[in-house]
C-alpha cells in the first residue's frame, strides 16, 4: 500500500533525523518514486543547527524512507 494519508508513520528525513508524524499527502513523484507529506510531531535540530524544523510543520519524506505505520 503506496497511500498513508492520514496515517500516523515513523521515518528517516534526509537519512540525518528520525521522525514521527501524520501523513497529510502520499503522492507519486516524478519518475515514479512516492513521497509523503508529513506533518512532524516534534520538532528538531539537525547539522550542526543549520536543520530546523519546529512541530508542525510539514516534511517530505520519500516512501523508502519510512520505517512504521499506524492506522
Amino acid at each position: 500500500m503506496w497511500n498513508l494519508e492520514g496515517m500516523q508513520v515513523w521515518g528517516t528525513y534526509l537519512d540525518l533525523v528520525e521522525v514521527s508524524g501524520r501523513v497529510t499527502l502520499s503522492r507519486v513523484a516524478y519518475g515514479g518514486g512516492v513521497q509523503h507529506h508529513v506533518k512532524i510531531d516534534d520538532g528538531f535540530t539537525a547539522v550542526e543547527g543549520r536543520l530546523n524544523r519546529p512541530a508542525g510543520d510539514v516534511i517530505i519524506i520519500e516512501h523508502k524512507h519510512i520505517t512504521r505505520v499506524r492506522d
